[in-house]
């Protein structure tokens, strides 16, 4: 059964009593004293220097496999999925994934063919883009060289008619995935597939694209592993021919048995290394670097888990961390009805907005801007806080608590003064249950209201939260996030 349809839940002002008080009053307000009671103290202190990591204005990414090209799915009249992608600002749409190595530009096809990749295709995707003013980094076919099903010549032809059919919507080309696997994934012989080889394959194509299309912006490698003997030497021997480092991340594969809820809310101790190693690799290209593919678990997701709660308050933490990794975005892997994916799709409509795509939200109402160094004290208890001084000159405030059974009382000491603040709260409760689960994939809101197909979302009155001698405190239940904005 398909959770999450069409339009807004019941109007409430809160599923577990979220409440807000300055923290120089005591008890907070509007929680009876055996609640208060229950929950634990946890601090968390905003510093104004030292922050040199930015949320920008395309931060926020999409990814599909470029198969989704010759289905009905990106198009200008699909106004459901237009207006999903609206509802999050603008972005960047990653179009590649293991197919753009199996489609073939095809200049006469009719489109809406398999295996194909016509005119009338890029055509759909411009005018999807333009309804929702993202932009696309356009996947290019490289291992199809092996069997000289594409080209260089191919290849910069069909750059050609997507720098002329998408215009400024176009923020470059990405040419290949995963390139490293290339040789065990069957396409050239494992044997003598190595990173001399592909580095070679690679510039031929790019040389030829740029020589056609010498302003079109140039991303890559595009890999989900090996940084040091791939990446990294990749962007120093395309420096100043990289507009952009791209890496993949996955948190682990959806068929193993560690693949749980549990498992994917506790802290990822890999990835800020991976960032880390990322970032160096930029460094050498002198470009910045970009997580063009990434999701919970790959195989397509775990269901219940990647599908689940456990999704929107994961990919919270995911992106911060991406950004403070430095980071200039994150796209999402998604499409059809994969346990990953944020939006599912069937038969070329949008069929539900998963939890995933609720914590996105929440992470983009946190605003684009600087991303500022922030220190938690909660008793080992595992919760996160992250702040952000928007472009707007807002202050912006996340905090998630993944703690399965403990409410917690966060007090907030604010970099700067400030006369006033409100909350938005992500929250998960099913009919007839007594707390939220990290398994469910419905039930889930965002400051009391669903996110409908079409994108559309009516939430309930923002929170007000009292601020006192720079300080505020927020009531934070257990299995829930919370974006405090600060005046």
């Amino acid at each position: 059964m398909l959770s999450n349809p069409s339009g807004r839940g019941l109007s409430r002002r809160r599923l577990v009593g979220l409440s807000v008080a300055a923290a120089a009053t005591g008890p907070l307000a509007g929680l009876g004293p055996a609640h208060a009671a229950a929950a634990s103290a946890a601090t968390v202190t905003v510093f104004a220097s030292g922050a040199d990591r930015i949320i920008g204005r395309e931060f926020v990414g999409l990814a599909y496999e470029k198969y989704a090209l010759t289905e009905r799915l990106f198009t200008a009249a699909n106004t459901d999925l237009v207006g999903l992608f609206r509802s999050l600002g603008p972005g960047l749409l990653r179009v590649g994934g293991a197919t753009v190595d199996m489609f073939i530009w095809t200049p006469g096809g009719q489109g809406r063919t398999h295996r194909q990749i016509a005119p009338a295709d890029v055509d759909a995707l411009a005018g999807f883009l333009r309804a929702t003013g993202w932009r696309c980094l356009y996947g290019i076919n490289l291992a199809g060289a092996s069997t000289n099903a594409t080209s260089p010549a191919m290849a910069a032809d069909e750059v050609r008619y997507a720098t002329g059919a998408l215009g400024p919507s176009l923020a470059g080309i990405e040419i290949g995935n995963e390139p490293e696997f290339y040789g065990a994934g069957g396409y050239f012989p494992e044997e003598t597939w190595t990173f001399q080889t592909y580095e070679t394959l690679w510039r031929s194509f790019r040389d030829t694209i740029v020589h056609i299309n010498p302003k079109v912006a140039i991303s890559g490698p595009g890999c989900v592993s090996r940084i040091g003997d791939w990446t990294a030497p990749f962007a120093v021997a395309q420096k100043g021919r990289l507009h952009m480092v791209t890496q993949h991340y996955y948190r682990g594969n959806g068929l193993d048995g560690g693949a749980t809820a549990a498992n994917l809310i506790t802290p990822d101790t890999r990835l800020p290394g991976y960032l880390d190693a990322l970032k160096r690799a930029g460094w050498g290209a002198a470009a910045p670097v970009r997580i063009t593919e990434g999701n919970s678990y790959y195989s397509g997701g775990a269901p219940g888990v990647s599908n689940a709660y456990a999704s929107a308050l994961w990919v919270i933490d995911f992106l911060f961390t991406c950004a403070l990794g430095d980071a200039s975005g994150v796209n999402l892997q998604g499409g059809g009805v994969s346990a990953y994916t944020p939006i599912a799709d069937q038969a070329d409509a949008v069929v539900d907005v998963r939890p995933c795509f609720y914590g996105l939200k929440l992470f983009q109402l946190a605003g684009r801007g600087r991303v500022l160094p922030t220190a938690i004290r909660a008793g080992g208890r595992n919760v996160s806080a992250y702040a952000v001084a928007a472009d707007d000159g807002s202050l912006r405030l996340v905090l998630v608590n993944k703690d399965l059974g403990q409410d917690l009382d966060v007090a907030v000491a604010l970099p700067r003064p400030a006369g006033r603040a409100t909350a938005l709260s992500l929250e998960q409760r099913s009919p007839g249950a007594s707390g939220p689960s990290l398994t469910a994939t419905s039930g889930v809101r965002l400051q009391g209201a669903t996110i409908g197909l079409d994108g559309h979302w009516t939430p309930d009155a923002a929170e007000v939260v009292p601020v006192a001698d720079g300080q505020l405190k927020v009531r934070l239940p257990r299995l829930s996030a919370v974006l405090v904005t600060v005046s």
